[in-house]
C-alpha cells in the first residue's frame, strides 16, 4: 500500500489514515503487555523495542551502566526506520516499544510523519510513582533490566508536557486490567476519529 492511499468518504476524498502507537515510560510501567495487547486487539504488528538495541547497550544494562545520549540516537533512528519500512509493506499502523524518556528521544520518532504524511504518531506514556516500577522490575526473572536501572531512568526522565499533543498519558499503579482497558479505548477513539 503506497502512502498516497485514497479511501472515499462520501463524495470527499481522504487520506487513508495510519497509525504508529509508541508505548513509553520507565522500565516496570508494562510496556510490552500494553503493547502487546494493543497489537492482538487492533490486528497491527508488533514491534519489541529492546530487540533492536545493539549488543554493547545490552551489556552496558545488564552491567548496571545507564545509557548515554549517544548510546540511544542509532537505536532510535533503527526504530523510527522499522515502524516506517513495516508501514511501506503494507501494514495498517504498528505497536512499538520505546522508554523514550526524554522529550529529544521522542522527537527522533516524531519525524516518522514526514516521510508518510497520512500517518499519525501516538505516544501511550505509562507511568506510576518510582516505589511501584521498583517492586515491580525487582520481580522479574532473567530479565537485562535490573532494578537498579529504574533510579537512573527516573533520574534522566522527562514526563511529557502539555504541548506535546500527541500524548495519551496512563497512571498504571492499578491493575493491568484497567490499563489495557483505557489504552485499548484511548487508541480506539482516536482510529475512529482519524486524529
Amino acid at each position: 500500500m503506497s502512502s498516497n492511499t485514497i479511501t472515499n468518504v462520501g463524495s470527499q476524498q481522504a487520506p487513508h489514515v495510519r497509525h504508529i502507537w509508541l508505548v513509553t515510560g520507565p522500565a516496570g510501567c508494562g510496556k510490552t503487555t500494553v503493547a502487546q495487547h494493543l497489537s492482538e486487539s487492533l490486528n497491527l504488528p508488533y514491534i519489541e523495542g529492546d530487540e533492536f538495541h545493539p549488543a554493547a547497550n545490552i551489556e552496558k544494562m545488564a552491567n548496571g551502566t545507564p545509557l548515554t545520549d549517544a548510546d540511544r540516537w542509532d537505536w532510535l533512528t533503527l526504530l523510527r526506520d522499522e515502524s516506517l519500512r513495516r508501514l511501506a509493506s503494507g501494514a495498517e499502523g504498528v505497536v512499538l516499544t520505546c522508554s523514550a524518556l526524554k522529550r529529544k528521544y521522542r522527537d527522533v520518532i516524531r519525524v516518522a510523519p514526514y516521510y508518510f504524511h497520512n500517518v499519525l504518531l501516538h505516544f501511550i506514556y505509562l507511568h506510576a510513582p518510582e516505589p511501584v516500577l521498583l517492586e515491580r522490575v525487582g520481580l522479574r526473572q532473567g530479565h537485562y533490566m535490573g532494578a537498579n536501572m529504574v533510579r537512573s531512568q527516573f533520574e534522566i526522565l522527562e514526563p511529557p508536557t502539555a504541548e506535546e499533543t500527541d500524548v495519551i498519558s496512563i497512571d498504571v499503579s492499578g491493575p493491568i486490567s484497567g490499563v489495557l482497558n483505557v489504552a485499548l479505548s484511548q487508541a480506539t477513539n482516536r482510529i475512529n476519529q482519524g486524529v
